[in-house]
């Protein structure tokens, strides 16, 4: 089979950026794959992280692609449209998280000949931080595509929502493994300027308002004074509302701060020394940062939005709280350093890791796109 794959790949970093070469590189060993690019991903003034391209420290895998789309520019959906039909692909795969890129992707897939399946990985259907536009926006992209892969549930309903014939396959996030091998407990620590002998609790990933990282520093100020709380991301808009709450608590010495994007190269660090990983999210869809801890063997604590009561509580890989308040947050934590849960945490975390391939992911969308 010809696929295409249309969506971020290197030299774009981040999240997204990591899936599609993981795709990329499955598909590739029983498939002839062609990735396609943008030129230009977001205009600068859209974007509110420091960079969206990789750094030298960055693990990222520098697939060979073809930049054509430039989602700023409405004539470039033309030329990459026609260029993407000249290769005459077998099926397009385009990826879906964010309605900014409904125009640009949604013209791309009406443009295709009928010969060619299309395909969407929906990341989200409607963004978590919303805005007015988003639903007329995700109507036009999710016209007249023949299926999509929905990562869980909440997804697949967001989806049903605006398609309710959609023909579709819901299966889980496949887990990250570039990152490296685990390191010791003891050697992470001194790497990250971790004090010692205490619990580690790691917050982890882009620092964004429905991520709920207030919740966390809520729920951690009124622990005990053996644990540490570990918050690595860069954060997307002002810091400065934690950075009050964090001088305020009275463990505020027990708080490291890694406030900036962490390369490729370090996140294993981060995962060595966590006993566990907080989700104290607002909203939520699934997890990369899930899957990143669940290759790591880490457990987590979540709230139950989206689709993370599906990924943890139910495979048995961590503790999900009903309500989203620090109190909530901070008994979960004592409640999981408190029993024997953490050891039968790991079980469970050794046999998801079995499951959640990328060569499983792969064979059940080609099974799916042939179905079609």
């Amino acid at each position: 089979m010809k696929i295409a794959i249309l969506s971020c790949f290197y030299p774009y970093r981040g999240g997204i950026s990591q899936f599609n070469a993981c795709i990329y590189g499955e598909l590739s060993k029983s498939h002839t794959v062609k990735a396609f690019n943008f030129k230009r991903q977001y205009p600068s003034i859209l974007f509110p992280g420091k960079t969206q391209y990789v750094t030298a420290e960055d693990n990222a895998v520098p697939i060979e692609s073809e930049a054509l789309l430039d989602t700023a520019n409405p004539f470039s959906y033309l030329s990459a449209a026609r260029k993407i039909r000249a290769w005459k692909p077998d099926l397009l795969l385009l990826r879906y998280w964010n309605s900014y890129f409904a125009p640009s992707l949604g013209y791309i897939a009406k443009h295709m000949e009928k010969e060619c399946k299309v395909i969407s990985i929906l990341d989200n259907v409607i963004p978590h931080e919303t805005h007015f536009f988003d639903t007329p926006l995700t109507k036009y992209f999710l016209k007249g595509q023949d299926g999509y892969i929905v990562l869980c549930d909440a997804v697949r309903d967001d989806l049903l929502k605006f398609v309710p014939d959609a023909k579709y396959l819901n299966t889980p996030h496949p887990l990250y493994s570039h990152f490296g091998e685990k390191y010791g407990r003891a050697e992470s620590e001194r790497a990250l300027g971790i004090p010692s002998g205490r619990k580690n609790i790691l917050f982890f990933g882009l620092i964004r308002a429905y991520k709920g990282l207030d919740i966390l520093i809520e729920a951690f100020s009124k622990l005990d004074d053996s644990y540490n709380l570990i918050i690595a991301g860069e954060p997307y808009g002002s810091f400065d509302k934690y950075q009050k709450l964090i001088e305020q608590s009275p463990l505020k010495e027990n708080i490291i701060l890694k406030t900036e994007y962490i390369p490729d190269n370090r996140v294993s660090l981060f995962f060595s020394a966590a006993d566990v990983c907080v989700l104290p999210y607002r909203s939520a869809t699934q997890s990369g940062i899930g899957s990143i801890a669940t290759y790591y063997e880490v457990p987590m604590i979540t709230t139950d939005v989206g689709g993370l009561k599906e990924m943890f509580e139910g495979r048995g890989t961590g503790i999900v709280v009903d309500e989203i308040s620090g109190d909530a947050i901070k008994n979960a934590i004592e409640n999981f350093f408190e029993t024997d849960k953490k050891e039968k945490f790991k079980e469970s975390i050794k046999r998801e890791k079995e499951r959640l391939s990328w060569s499983n992911f792969c064979n059940k969308l080609i099974d799916f796109a042939e179905s079609i």
